[in-house]
């Protein structure tokens, strides 16, 4: 966005980019008359024009989509490799699959230029990064998860972060065939099946090569009026206080996560998000370049502190959540988090990474439009226009997995007591 004013010695425009202020300062404002210094403001405010306009968003989309199935092909072919030298493949796995997350977190950081500002102890600062540690996130808005894939890329760990997901994530394309080589947790939200299944999966990270987190979503499913109002009353049902911006955790997930990396995983982050401004941003705001300011609220929790017992690792984590809400509400009064603030920068990579795959994919795809052109064939090109619009609408797709409103039912019925 320009903004901009007149001076009697010149005039000053500065807009916005990449989240940064950049500046165009002009000694002398009589050389320019209204209608050149309205030129130059609408030539450079075209960069913003861009970020809304479909034929970018077709060549992110394409970028990501063919470069994910490059990728996914890649990570194919280290099966053998697992056979040979296990951590190896690990290693060139988290290098793969980092290819591919970095993509999401560029469009997060420099083509939208949301920013973020972290709240945390500085005594706890020097250690993200260099430890693994289980990230307990609140689960309220369609890029939460986004927003956590930038915390672990800002401390270099976005390649070998893990997740617990639910099942049907892993039959998406490019992300989750990407998650089954990251050695991702799925889960059927089935306690009696996943019990066995996630327990040997974590334990599996207990030789892992690299510094990793773990990022949980305690809740289980994306915060909405009805899931919130289910939760409640199984929260008076249990004599439990109620919460104002959250829903009751799933304490059996948590307590077999902390249970089985106890001795691999050294803290919990307790991590809350909100935005500024009362906003609820979506992944295709952010392929529209809308600009958002995100807040982090971590707390660092040696894992030795919680519990082992089930029962009292249950009980902690609802007064954890009963002290997120707490924060929220803070937030919600203040507009920011108790406790000091930092903002670690944005690190080059993402983006490095977005341009050398543009470089290699859109090179053959300007050949290929030329050859179209020059052969005058109507239906070849009608050919080559529904193949696009296929792929635009699988990233769509792909992109509605994401929406609140798309969510899956589950946390809408009021389920048994022994079932939390």
């Amino acid at each position: 966005m320009w903004h901009g004013k007149t001076l009697k010695t010149g005039a000053i425009f500065y807009f916005f980019w990449g989240g940064k202020y950049l500046f165009v300062i002009f000694e002398r404002s009589e050389v320019f008359g209204e209608g050149q210094l309205s030129w130059i403001k609408e030539t450079m405010g075209v960069l913003q024009l861009l970020k809304s306009q479909f034929v970018c968003h077709l060549v992110i989309c394409y970028v990501f989509l063919f470069s994910g199935l490059v990728i996914n092909l890649l990570q194919l072919c280290t099966l053998p490799l697992w056979l040979v030298d296990k951590q190896l493949a690990r290693r060139i796995n988290v290098r793969l699959g980092y290819c591919i997350s970095s993509q999401m977190v560029a469009a997060l950081e420099w083509w939208s230029g949301t920013e973020c500002t972290l709240y945390t102890d500085p005594k706890s600062f020097p250690l993200y990064g260099n430890e693994n540690a289980i990230v307990v996130l609140n689960h309220s808005f369609e890029i939460d998860f986004l927003c956590g894939w930038t915390f672990c890329e800002r401390f270099g760990v976005l390649g070998s972060s893990k997740v617990l997901a639910k099942k049907e994530l892993s039959y998406v394309p490019v992300i989750g065939w990407m998650w089954y080589f990251l050695e991702i947790v799925f889960c059927k939200r089935k306690w009696e099946e996943d019990r066995r299944t996630v327990a040997q999966s974590l334990q599996n990270l207990h030789d892992y090569p690299e510094n990793f987190w773990f990022l949980l979503y305690c809740e289980g499913t994306r915060l909405t009026p009805k899931k919130h109002q289910v939760s409640m009353q199984v929260a008076e049902s249990k004599g439990l206080p109620k919460l104002k911006y959250h829903l009751l955790p799933r304490t059996k997930g948590f307590w077999v996560t902390v249970q089985n990396l106890r001795g691999t995983a050294a803290a919990v982050y307790d991590s809350t998000l909100n935005f500024r401004n009362n906003e609820t941003p979506t992944l295709l705001d952010i392929l529209n370049g809308k600009k958002y300011h995100a807040d982090l609220y971590v707390r660092r929790i040696p894992l030795e502190s919680i519990p082992e017992d089930e029962a009292e690792c249950a009980a902690w984590l609802h007064k954890l959540y009963q002290e997120k809400d707490s924060f929220q509400e803070h937030y919600t009064q203040t507009g920011r988090y108790p406790g000091p603030t930092v903002s670690p920068p944005r690190r080059p990579w993402s983006l490095i990474n977005w341009l050398f795959w543009a470089c290699l994919l859109l090179y053959p795809l300007g050949l290929l439009v030329a050859q179209l052109i020059s052969s005058g064939s109507i239906l070849t090109i009608l050919a080559s226009v529904a193949l696009c619009s296929a792929a635009s609408l699988g990233v769509r797709w792909m992109i509605g997995q994401t929406e609140i409103g798309r969510g899956s039912s589950y946390g809408d019925k009021e389920v048994p007591l022994n079932n939390n």
